[in-house]
């Protein structure tokens, strides 16, 4: 009977322990309002998490979707507030922002994926390069300030935000299809193969007749239209966007793709670890709020610490295994 792989397990186990934690530091944790909550500000990290999963599966990585959301969200705003005047006050003006929004993101992740697959400037260079851009445009865009959705727009709009099915808002049914959805197709389709057979081995995939450059190019394709998806889902929460909007998003679904149990070189894949660690990060933050136990403005150095930790256990679990 082979034993359980404690590093398969370990994401599960701490969330389930971060919830026993939750309920007993405050009886308020385990209210469907709060959970609500939780699940809600999961939902945009965690579609953003499952596209990133595949980039670094890949080989790859991304450091300006927070940017890219921020700029998305800008754009969506200023074309349904264009299309306001000619289209009216109506559901259809407001498909024409979600329509730029996820063009938009399914064009940046082909702008970042062509210049790491055709120009080969690494992934870090290239998208550190395109968070500066991102954000320098919307804020651009915004004269300094804030870009703002008509008020009639935002009201009309405001129900994808906060609406559902019973307490289950539609942000959170659209991450949990996305979950699935991804997770189905890094186990059993040919693309999500393909991106671990790159992963592992570049050059080994290339002489397997895999067309690498291409899977690459499409993974961060993938990434973006979800950032797309993402801001759509965003948008209506507050109605506008400036160049403050997804600040450290980044981080955060970076750290919940190497706390799910992705490698961080690439190779291993796990769209349901990944969903595991936007929870156990969501919950860490939630804690400390309701707890009052740290500062809010520690999370990100929180999160970094996070990410050295479970970068430096991948690297402890792949010595074991060369032993």
């Amino acid at each position: 009977m082979s034993k359980p792989d404690l590093h398969t397990l370990g994401p599960l186990v701490a969330l389930v322990a971060l919830i026993v934690l939750g309920a007993l530091l405050n009886p308020a944790f385990l209210a469907p309002g709060n959970i609500t909550n939780v699940l809600a500000r999961s939902a945009f990290i965690g579609m953003i998490a499952v596209g990133m999963t595949f980039v670094i599966t890949a080989g790859g990585l991304d450091l300006s979707v927070g940017s890219m959301a921020a700029f998305l969200a800008g754009i969506a705003i200023i074309g349904m507030n264009a299309a306001l005047p000619g289209m009216g006050e109506n559901w259809g003006t407001i498909l024409v922002g979600m329509g730029v929004a996820m063009l938009g993101g399914i064009l940046a992740g082909y702008l970042n994926g062509a210049l790491i697959t055709k120009a080969r400037i690494e992934p870090f260079i290239v998208t550190l390069g395109t968070m500066g851009i991102f954000r320098s445009l919307v804020t651009w865009l915004a004269d300094g300030g804030t870009l703002s959705l008509d008020y009639g727009l935002r009201t009309l709009y405001r129900p994808v935000y906060y609406g559902g099915i019973g307490w289950i808002t539609w942000p959170i049914i659209t991450f949990a299809l996305v979950a699935f959805a991804g997770e189905w197709v890094m186990r059993h389709s040919r693309f999500g193969r393909h991106v671990e057979a790159i992963g592992s081995n570049d050059r080994v995939a290339r002489y397997s007749a895999i067309d690498v450059n291409r899977i690459r190019l499409m993974t961060y394709m993938l990434l973006g239209l979800l950032v797309g998806v993402a801001t759509v889902l965003y948008v209506p929460r507050l109605g506008s966007a400036s160049g403050s909007t997804g600040v450290l998003w980044e981080l955060e679904a970076i750290a919940a793709v190497i706390i799910g149990g992705t490698a961080l070189k690439g190779g291993t894949g796990r769209v349901w670890g990944t969903v595991v660690g936007v929870l156990i990060l969501s919950l860490i933050d939630n804690i400390l709020n309701l707890a009052d136990l740290v500062s809010p403005y520690l999370n990100g150095a929180i999160q970094g610490v996070i990410i050295v930790l479970a970068v430096v256990l991948q690297r402890e679990k792949r010595t074991a295994e060369e032993r």
